[in-house]
């Protein structure tokens, strides 16, 4: 048999998994967005999305996203860059950044809304002790979006911490050595030499989790419920209270964002293959 037809046998489940889950409801959503109750193509639920502030929650979803990323960059960097050092302890500290990534995402939402219960909760307790006000962490929109970048910063920080760390350790030690016999400490080394080569990592752990910043819901849905509003608790919203065409144009707009941040991914990522 042609290796290349053997090759084709291998990947054909898993091209028909994709297809089935993954493309199949994507294009019906689309397919089901220009739909009115009667079957006729419309754009009235596009428009209709307009009545549910569509440019707020559009707003609100990327100021989640781009502080989300911003708290992982910083927190992996500085995690990443003291992984990459020789210490006593460092297997227990590595175990201890990794382990967030094997909490179920609900647990950790459950788990970071009695932090933030505003009567009570653990964070307004380390206050007390610090002496400061209780803070209301849902009394607007800002704070609340807050108490969402924090919750998922500290479930998806591993995986950003991963993607920095083997960067890291793909700068050749030389560089450092060079950079230190010029007379430059250790900032001007992260700046000069640790930052210039991590670029394209950085930038492929922004896009990856940009891509599941946008999709992100169950943590949002049990932190603050649908208010202020995302565009995954938005879409899920109007699907469980008006009709699937209306929520099905509430996806497509999501799926527009995170369809451009896949082109990018792809890019970056497989751009330079030959």
């Amino acid at each position: 048999m042609n290796s290349n037809l053997r090759y084709l046998l291998f990947v054909i489940p898993a091209i028909v998994y994709v297809g089935a889950f993954a493309f199949y409801p994507s294009f019906d959503a689309v397919y089901l967005s220009f739909l009115n109750n009667r079957g006729q193509f419309t754009l009235d639920n596009y428009k209709e999305l307009f009545y549910f502030n569509i440019y707020g929650t559009i707003y609100d979803t990327v100021i989640v996203t781009v502080g989300a990323l911003l708290i992982q960059l910083l927190l992996g960097l500085g995690i990443a860059s003291v992984l990459t050092r020789e210490f006593a302890g460092k297997r227990a500290f590595s175990t201890l950044t990794i382990i967030p990534m094997g909490v179920a995402t609900i647990v950790a939402a459950i788990a970071f809304s009695f932090i933030f219960q505003t009567a009570g909760g653990y964070a307004n307790s380390l206050l007390h002790l610090l002496h400061l006000p209780s803070v209301n962490w849902y009394s607007n929109t800002y704070i609340s979006l807050l108490v969402v970048m924090v919750s998922d910063s500290w479930k998806n920080t591993p995986i950003v911490t991963l993607i920095l760390l083997s960067g890291m350790a793909s700068i050749p030690k030389d560089l450092y050595y060079a950079a230190a016999l010029d007379g430059a400490g250790p900032v001007r080394r992260f700046f000069y030499v640790t930052l210039p080569n991590l670029k394209k990592f950085i930038a492929i752990a922004l896009i990856i989790r940009g891509v599941s910043e946008f999709n992100i819901f169950a943590l949002p849905l049990v932190l603050i419920g649908y208010h202020p509003p995302l565009l995954t608790t938005l879409a899920y919203e109007l699907y469980s209270t008006t009709t699937v065409n209306l929520s099905s144009a509430a996806a497509v707009i999501l799926l527009a964002f995170i369809s451009v941040l896949i082109l990018l991914n792809i890019k970056l990522g497989g751009g330079e293959r030959r």
